[in-house]
Parts: structure tokens; C-alpha cells; sequence
């Protein structure tokens, strides 16, 4: 009988194909501020606040839709959805190349943002496809698409090298586009009986805010992944102007972070599967912890007087130290947003898409206003190393809030197992 209960239906392999491939492309797009935002601020001489605001403004209209887009993908279904979503950016992706001001930009990249909403209407989608005891393993490999980020680091700065200037890389962007929405409404399925009847209304939705369970949830996506968009942004520039790499380099050392953060998603699915999803974020904001305090020292050089004269000593994290540091980050991002979501599919059956959008909208903000904050804090501290600073104070609040949140419950498990031993 169990057995018969985790059957993978049939199509449901295809469906998850075709949606993490369209998930992937639509990331990518999201994401490629992180790569053309570079020669744009040079050309348009942009500061670092202007520059954080125009690559994160893709993130705050991806954010804002996945609301509306979890509500409608439980009424209408996930695939008709997607492919009207991926067909609607085409257009402002292809125009980005025609922009010659920073306001051209801005509103530009907002139609652009509607790629982002991709997520909540592909989590869902998957995920009533599988039998629950394999859900975070589904939403694990969707969540991959995450990697879009990396691809993005590897094709634009060669487009940029190859053409000898960005608008080349939205041209070809709008038809990559095109190309994949077209692919994925012939290789993806539906089922009527996936759509919820009457659906949430967007009042129902955000309702749901009421419930505690869902705000501590906003936390922890806004930290998982919303510093992971947040990074993916802008860790291109950061090597730029820490380590003095020029922009291929620096995106294929950023895509050490991007790449692990997106693919390895799926093993946070199984694992999360596997240990629960508490446990597995309460690790995964442990090793965040540790890495950003370590991240958010900044290059030091100071002089000490010694009985043999002063000496100058020299303190910061090399490109390689640095770089491997970010590696292992990605890698706990990866499983903490796998696990985030397991959490929401094991207490919100019934409701995945509606709960998936309001966390998902809270991620998103999290990758929009993190961006800006980093701009902001450079422009006025000149510490390039005061985005870790940041990070790690946001880690601290999941850290705090996860510890008072499940102290009851585990105070319980401990008295049931006491209690156990006793007879």
C-alpha cells in the first residue's frame, strides 16, 4: 500500500523537466543585471546605491507578481500560466538593448522582473505531481533552476567579450526566451483535477499572515534566498573592485557561488526528505552564521610598536580563501531553500501555492532590498565587506527566532522520551 502511495504518476518526470529548464532560462534572465549592470554603471556613471537599485529592480516585480501568480496557478493550473508569464517578457527583454538612459533601465527591468514569478508558479506546479513523501525531492530539482544565475555568469560575459558591448546579450536573451516558453508548452501536462476549486482569493492569501508559521518561514527565504539573489547580483562586481579581476573572471569566480546555490537545491530537497526540515535549516543558518562572520571581516592593515620598532601587519581574506568560503554559503543556501519549502508542503498541503507566494514574495523583497542596502552601506562606509556584515546579522534573527519558535516542541519530544524510558 505504501508502496502504491509514493508511485510517481505518469508524465510527472517530463512535467519536471521542462519546467526546471524553463525555470533555469527565466533565472537567468532574472539575474543578468549582475553582468551588463557592470558596463552600464560605467557607461551611465552610476554610484554603488544607483547601481544596487538598478540590478535589483528585476527582483521587486518578480517578488511583488508571485502572489497573484500562486493564487492563480491553484485556480487555472501551472502550465498555461508559465507560458503566458515567459511569453510576456520577451518584449522588454529585447528593448533593454535599445535604453540609453538610467530610467529607460529602470522601468525596463521591471517588466523584465516578471521572470522571477516563475518560481511560485512553478513550485507548485511540480509539486502536485508527486506524492508528498517526494515532494521536497520535486521541488528540489525545480528549485535547481536557481542555477540560471550561474548560466548567466558564463554566457553574458562571453556575449560582451565576443560582440564587444552588452546590448548583444538582451537580444539574445528575448530569444532564448521565446525558444524555451515554446518548448515548455509542448513537452509540459496538465490535470484538471491539480487546480483548486474557487482557489485563494488574494484577502485569503494574505490571511494567512496571521498565521506565525508563515512569518517565521518569510525569515528564513528572505535570508536562504533572498541572500542569495542578493549576492548573485552582486558578487560580479564585488571581485571587480575587491580583487582587481577583470568581468569574465570575476562572473566565473561569482558563478562558485551561484552554481552550488541553484543545482544542489535538489539535495536539500532529499536531505530535508531525509532529516525534517527543521533540522536541516537549523544547520544550514549555523553554517551561514559562521561564514558570513568570517566574510565580513574587512582588509585590514595596521601597525604595532614593537621593542624592535613597529611592525605593520596585514589581515583579509585572499581571492581563493574568499572564494571558497562563498562555495560552501551557496551550498547551505541550496539545501536551507529546499528545506524552507518542505516545511510549507508538509503544513500547508492544501494550500501550497498561496503559502508558496507570500514566502516567495518575502524571499524576493529579501533579494531586492539586499542589493541596495549593499550599495548604500559601501557608498557610505567604503567597506566592501559591509554586505557580510549585514548578512550576518539577518542570520542572527533566523537564529534566534528558530530557537524560540521550536523550544515547546522539542521541550515535548524531550518529555515523551523521558517518559519512554521510564516505563
Amino acid at each position: 500500500m505504501s508502496h502504491t502511495a509514493e508511485t510517481v504518476p505518469r508524465g510527472a518526470i517530463r512535467v519536471l523537466i521542462a519546467s526546471t529548464l524553463a525555470f533555469t532560462i527565466c533565472f537567468a534572465i532574472w539575474m543578468m543585471f549582475a553582468v551588463i549592470g557592470i558596463p552600464i554603471k560605467e557607461r551611465l556613471g552610476l554610484n554603488e546605491t544607483e547601481f544596487g537599485l538598478l540590478a535589483a529592480m528585476p527582483v521587486l516585480t518578480g517578488s511583488l507578481v508571485r502572489v497573484p501568480l500562486g493564487i492563480w496557478t491553484d485556480r487555472y493550473g501551472g502550465r498555461i500560466v508559465l507560458f503566458l508569464l515567459m511569453l510576456s517578457t520577451v518584449l522588454p527583454i529585447w528593448l533593454m538593448s535599445y535604453a540609453t538612459v538610467y530610467w529607460h533601465f529602470l522601468v525596463l527591468a521591471l517588466f523584465v522582473g516578471l521572470a522571477g514569478g516563475s518560481f511560485s508558479v512553478g513550485t507548485p506546479y511540480v509539486a502536485r505531481w508527486f506524492p508528498k513523501g517526494r515532494q521536497g525531492l520535486a521541488m528540489g530539482v525545480f528549485g535547481a533552476g536557481n542555477s540560471g544565475s550561474a548560466l548567466t555568469k558564463f554566457v553574458a560575459p562571453a556575449l560582451i567579450v565576443a560582440a564587444g558591448s552588452w546590448v548583444i546579450v538582451p537580444k539574445v536573451y528575448a530569444v532564448a526566451m521565446l525558444v524555451t516558453a515554446l518548448l515548455f508548452w509542448f513537452l509540459s501536462d496538465s490535470k484538471p483535477e491539480h487546480r483548486v476549486k474557487g482557489g485563494a482569493t488574494l484577502r485569503e492569501q494574505l490571511h494567512m499572515l496571521r498565521d506565525p508559521r508563515v512569518w517565521r518561514y518569510c525569515q528564513y527565504y528572505s535570508v536562504v534566498f533572498g541572500g542569495y539573489v542578493a549576492l548573485a547580483l552582486w558578487m560580479t562586481k564585488y571581485y571587480i573592485g575587491e580583487y582587481g579581476f577583470d568581468i569574465k573572471l570575476a562572473a566565473l569566480l561569482a558563478a562558485c557561488f551561484s552554481l552550488p546555490g541553484g543545482v544542489l537545491r535538489a539535495v536539500g530537497g532529499w536531505v530535508s526528505d531525509r532529516y525534517g526540515a527543521y533540522r536541516t535549516t537549523w544547520w544550514v543558518m549555523w553554517v551561514c552564521w559562521v561564514a558570513f562572520f568570517l566574510l565580513s571581516y574587512p582588509q585590514t592593515q595596521f601597525t604595532v610598536l614593537t621593542v624592535n620598532g613597529a611592525r605593520t601587519f596585514h589581515i583579509g581574506l585572499n581571492a581563493g580563501v574568499f572564494t571558497l568560503l562563498l562555495f560552501v554559503v551557496g551550498i547551505a543556501m541550496a539545501i536551507g531553500k529546499a528545506s524552507v519549502f518542505k516545511f510549507i508542503s508538509d503544513e500547508f498541503p492544501h494550500n501550497i501555492g498561496a503559502v508558496s507566494g507570500v514566502v516567495g514574495l518575502a524571499g524576493g523583497l529579501g533579494g531586492f532590498v539586499l542589493p541596495i542596502l549593499f550599495g548604500a552601506l559601501l557608498d557610505l562606509t567604503g567597506i566592501r565587506s559591509s554586505a557580510f556584515m549585514l548578512l550576518y546579522g539577518t542570520v542572527c534573527v533566523s537564529l534566534v527566532w528558530m530557537h524560540f519558535s521550536f523550544r515547546p516542541e522539542r521541550l515535548v519530544e524531550d518529555q515523551r522520551a523521558l517518559a519512554g524510558q521510564s516505563v
